[in-house]
């Protein structure tokens, strides 16, 4: 069996079990290339799961993942490894940066470990920083950055290498309402401006239009939103969220954030 070739990232009747507990049963999901899709429901649906299946670092019981038509679910260790590193990003609920290491050097991590030049991948990092907000703290350490200024590093960490896919695990949980909006509006238009394509996972969900615009969460600015109850995909449709805004306008609202 091949993938639909209009989605760069597909899976087929996912099951995984945790701990006993079935976390994913028979989810199939699939996305765009330059979608942002938000992954919606309660704890304990089975989001996180869901995503690491996706990126290769859990392998499903049964069911199939596919990347670029590649079969993802039959890769061995080494080779799901090298697919994360160099075609996919990763944000977690929290920053998990490398405290011995500068802001610079954590954001310019993963060209690093792909061979990438120390001069091109700090020039790369720091323009990612500078994009998200953070460029004045680039030689300083983590620890003496606040909460919010750190997932913006690791935002850029996820970014800096160009992947093909985000993955997104409720990246803004821990920040405060106002730090939580602008860093997803900062991830959101930076995606966007280099065409790559995001799955997040998101507990936040704006149930009609009006919401959306009131209260920016992961939802209002994905393209599109699945939602999961118990492991599965949720019967009821999900509602469209209206397509971000393109000229001026558009461009405008960007600029507030990247």
């Amino acid at each position: 069996m091949t993938a639909p070739p209009d989605d760069v990232l597909w899976a087929r009747g996912l099951h995984y079990t945790y701990d006993g507990s079935p976390a994913l049963q028979g989810v199939s999901f699939g996305v765009r290339e330059g979608e942002i899709v938000a992954v919606t429901g309660a704890r304990g649906s089975g989001k996180t799961t869901l995503l690491r299946c996706l990126s290769g670092q859990e392998l499903p019981e049964r069911g199939e993942v596919w990347f670029n038509s590649a079969p993802v679910h039959t890769l061995g260790r080494a080779a799901r490894e090298r697919l994360r590193l160099r075609r996919f990003g990763w944000i977690d609920s929290s920053p998990r940066l490398v405290p011995e290491l500068t802001v610079w050097e954590n954001a310019a991590l993963p060209l690093l470990l792909q061979g990438t030049g120390y001069r091109t991948a700090r020039k790369t990092a720091c323009a990612w920083l500078a994009r998200l907000d953070v460029g004045d703290c680039a030689r300083k350490r983590p620890a003496v950055l606040r909460q919010a200024e750190r997932q913006r590093v690791a935002v850029a960490r996820a970014l800096a290498h160009s992947p093909d896919v985000l993955f997104a695990d409720e990246p803004t949980a821990p920040l405060h309402r106002t730090d939580r909006a602008q860093v997803l509006r900062a991830l959101s238009a930076a995606a966007r401006s280099h065409g790559i394509t995001v799955v997040l996972a998101t507990h936040d969900f704006a149930p009609t239009p009006a919401a959306r615009t009131a209260d920016e969460t992961g939802a209002a600015l994905a393209d599109r939103i699945v939602t999961l109850t118990d492991g599965r995909r949720s019967r009821a449709p999900a509602p469209e969220v209206e397509p971000a805004p393109t000229g001026p306008e558009g461009a405008a609202a960007c600029s507030l954030s990247v």
